[in-house]
């Protein structure tokens, strides 16, 4: 009864497709669906045998010994006798154990992590380290630099179709060895010439053969179609329930703030659609004096009263979008429709949509109650607390889903915004986005004035997703070295063929995850390799391939497998499989699956790892964290029981684990957290001018808390400062404004800006948190004695609860599920 038998549940969502696979041949799978490594074996014996590798110079550094490094993480540590396991800075991801030559040109972590650094040769030896096999991908985030490669030809295996790459090995000027399948390919006479230098008959020093992350400007053989314009639709709903809570003004201020920042060219185009019980198209034609309004009652046959100037050229209309962002809050503030057509709105937005694709925008504030996609309320409140298993973690319908499918086969991506503060079937609403590869944005109890912590992250979550880069009709695949194959992915897509992810929309602030099997013996090489492609259309109408390549060492011992987990990726990836097993199967389930995990590799590692037989918890000191972090999954809304949680808001948080990358993963599952009423200049960075304290990261234990002090929490999406009652007085008078603690209010969302020592120290190292992130957190202020600080000490997971371990228990469970 391992993890890897109870977890392995297929997400993807049926080989049928909704349309034909052309891009096979755009991306150049060119296997019909059969997997790569499959294909590989019918292919010709190899004309040589297997490299011996000597030409990527002894890659695996330190062969003769265990290096210093290895022994560090294979040191056992007793968990039970260690309290105080936590580093005090950010440990960074594990570095392979590669050639400096290798390590200086391999993929980013923050863009490509493997579970394992070192990659076990054969399954058999991944059965025993009973440690999941996978990779985590942030393959379109925002880079400082890209390498961007214009030439006519674009360099590929023949065979396998891998884009040359710094790992491949030229035999000599004319020809190269693919690190993926081996097969020697020639190289083209336009690559002996190197545009970086300007020399002929260096191929090796082309920047494509010296960076993992390049971008090539594809040429029309990679285009089903002329490239699409960037198409932008919003879908508003303007019930009365809508027009309450305010969101409308928020959105329309942020659109016409952003107006100008779209990403797009002159091709751009824009459309509104609202709705209530009723649709309603705006008409934005170039020449009207004002927008003009035209009303669709027939919600069971919804159609497109025109199909001109209902998706307009922005830069032509641009005058009339203006009025009507004006005009819209005013239109309905009187409104007494209650229902809402949510379905027949986006079966109107999919007809818009369908002749050039692009992305809709969906902004929801309550459970869709007429026409195709109408949902009931299946919420019951008093079991928000169970123990139990939970119910409708799934979709009520498969509207929303075969609508996405629908979309996506038309290139065009859903965004959804839900701001709601009654229970909405986020469940069966989300569908729409997973499918299309869209994003959810979800803000409960969202009001303009009554709480302005979510309106100010609303406010500044739209700024982002206005402006940010984006990609229209992309498709990804992950290709890696002969031997291993891929057979589970995680995240927001539609899977087009075995190993094509359909990406209607991609961003960069999306995750993705795989799982990988070891399927023939990879004792033949030092070095395994993954390779993720992902072709789009740029919002300036240019085809584009961004390729990552990924070198990792292939071991043969179980310590070495051990010494290289990545303890992090290994958390996320279970995370993803736990969703989608609480999903297929129930929570509960997901549950111990995420505990058999930690007990049966700590149980491989007893049998195998450690001679020595003290009594006690042993992890080598590479996987000292695991149990805390699967304890800390436990605790986390999506997968947490016997603590009041909202069905809405567990579903959200679900959502995040399957589509966030990796760092914002972890900061839901395990938060960060800091004293910072005391903070010194004492190992402060010095950027730009300001100072920036570093104080350590604390245990999530109110063991850590002081009432003399103030305690900031990082939970990724928000941020709570905590204030002690016998707080410093300076520190409150000047970093928070106010003369003493009983002056504070309850309900502050912001630190001011004051002209104090400690008041720019807080806000810089505050700053300097956020300076990675792309969505701002809501920031909360929470007095000791307000009801608010459940929600912070909900997050101190190594503390029990009525109906959680804390970590010491456990540690101890654990240790006694290794005994039976």
């Amino acid at each position: 009864f391992s993890l890897y038998v109870i977890l392995h549940s297929s997400t993807t969502t049926g080989s049928a497709s909704p349309v034909p696979n052309s891009y096979e041949s755009v991306e150049g799978g060119g296997y019909s669906g059969t997997s790569l490594q499959a294909s590989l074996r019918h292919l010709h014996p190899y004309s040589q045998p297997f490299p011996s590798l000597s030409e990527l110079s002894s890659a695996l550094g330190g062969l003769g010994g265990v290096s210093e490094l290895e022994a560090e993480t294979l040191r056992p540590v007793n968990l039970l006798q260690e309290r105080n396991i936590l580093p005090p800075k950010h440990a960074p991801p594990p570095e392979p154990n590669l050639s400096n030559d290798l390590r200086k040109v391999n993929c980013s972590p923050d863009t490509f992590r493997c579970t394992l650094t070192n990659i076990p040769q054969t399954q058999a030896l991944l059965n025993k380290a009973r440690l999941p096999l996978g990779l985590l991908l942030h393959p379109f985030r925002d880079l400082t630099q890209l390498p961007v490669i214009t030439s006519n030809t674009i360099v590929r295996c023949r065979s396998c179709r891998t884009y040359i790459n710094p790992f491949v090995s030229f035999l000599d000027q004319r020809r190269w060895k693919c690190n993926l399948c081996y097969r020697v390919n020639d190289v083209p006479d336009e690559f002996m010439y190197n545009p970086v230098t300007r020399s002929y008959g260096e191929p090796h020093k082309r920047p494509e053969v010296q960076n993992s992350t390049v971008e090539f400007i594809a040429s029309s053989d990679y285009m089903l179609r002329p490239p699409q314009p960037a198409v932008y639709l919003f879908v508003l709903d303007v019930s009365h329930n809508a027009v309450e809570s305010g969101y409308l003004n928020v959105f329309c201020q942020s659109l016409l703030d952003n107006l100008e920042k779209l990403p797009g060219d002159t091709r751009t185009r824009i459309g509104f659609v609202t709705f209530d019980s009723t649709v309603h198209f705006y008409n934005l034609q170039e020449g009207l004096s004002q927008p003009q309004m035209l009303l669709v009652s027939d919600i069971d046959d919804v159609f497109i009263p025109t199909h001109d100037n209902l998706l307009v050229n922005l830069k032509e209309s641009k005058e009339l979008v203006k009025d009507l962002l004006n005009a819209l809050p005013g239109m309905f503030t009187h409104t007494r429709e209650t229902q809402s057509a949510l379905g027949p709105a986006l079966q109107a937005a999919y007809k818009l949509m369908c002749p050039t694709g692009g992305r809709v925008s969906v902004f929801q504030t309550q459970l869709p109650t007429l026409g195709a996609g109408l949902l009931q309320s299946r919420e019951d409140p008093n079991l928000r607390s169970s123990t139990k298993n939970v119910q409708h973690l799934g979709p009520a319908t498969d509207f929303y889903k075969k609508l996405a499918l629908d979309c996506s086969g038309q290139q065009i991506g859903v965004d959804l915004f839900l701001l709601s503060s009654q229970y909405s079937d986020l469940a069966s609403l989300a569908c729409v986005s997973k499918y299309s590869a869209g994003s959810v944005f979800y803000y409960p109890s969202f009001h303009h004035v009554h709480n302005t912590a979510q309106s100010q992250k609303f406010q500044k979550d739209l700024q982002r997703y206005l402006t940010r880069k984006i990609g229209f009709e992309a498709v990804m695949r992950i290709r890696c070295t002969k031997g291993l194959s891929i057979h589970t992915f995680h995240g927001n897509f539609f899977v087009r063929s075995t190993d094509l992810l359909s990406l209607a929309n991609v961003n960069p602030d999306s995750g993705f995850a795989v799982q990988m099997s070891i399927e023939e013996s990879l004792a033949d090489t030092s070095l395994a390799c993954f390779q993720a492609a992902l072709l789009y259309t740029s919002s300036k109408g240019k085809r584009r391939i961004r390729v990552h390549t990924l070198c990792l060492p292939v071991v043969s011992q179980l310590s070495e497998v051990f010494a290289g987990a990545d303890i992090q990726a290994i958390t996320c990836l279970l995370a993803n499989m736990a969703i989608d097993r609480s999903i297929s199967s129930s929570l509960s389930d997901a549950r111990d699956a995420l505990v058999n995990a930690v007990v049966d590799c700590l149980t491989a590692y007893r049998a195998n790892g450690s001679n020595i037989q003290p009594s006690g918890l042993i992890t080598p000191a590479a996987l000292r964290l695991f149990p805390l972090y699967v304890l800390a999954l436990l605790k986390q809304k999506a997968l947490r029981t016997g603590t009041s949680t909202r069905l809405d808001e567990r579903v959200f948080s679900m959502c995040e684990l399957k589509s966030q990358p990796l760092l914002q993963i972890m900061r839901m599952a395990h938060p960060d957290l800091y004293r910072i009423d005391n903070m010194t200049e004492q190992a402060a960075l010095h950027l730009n001018d300001s100072v920036i304290p570093q104080p350590p990261l604390l245990q999530l234990t109110a063991e850590k808390l002081t009432r003399e002090g103030a305690f900031l929490m990082d939970c990724g999406s928000v941020m709570f400062l905590w204030v002690g009652k016998c707080c410093n007085e300076t520190f409150i008078r000047d970093v928070l404004g106010y003369p003493n603690y009983a002056s504070l209010p309850s309900n502050m969302t912001e630190i001011p800006e004051l002209q104090t020592m400690y008041s720019e120290r807080t806000r810089a190292f505050i700053s300097w948190l956020l300076e990675s992130r792309t969505f701002h957190p809501a920031f909360h202020v929470i007095k000791d004695d307000t009801s608010a600080k459940t929600s912070f000490f909900q997050h101190l997971v190594e503390d029990r609860t009525e109906s959680a371990f804390s970590y010491y228990e456990f540690l101890l469970h654990i240790q006694q599920q290794m005994s039976k």
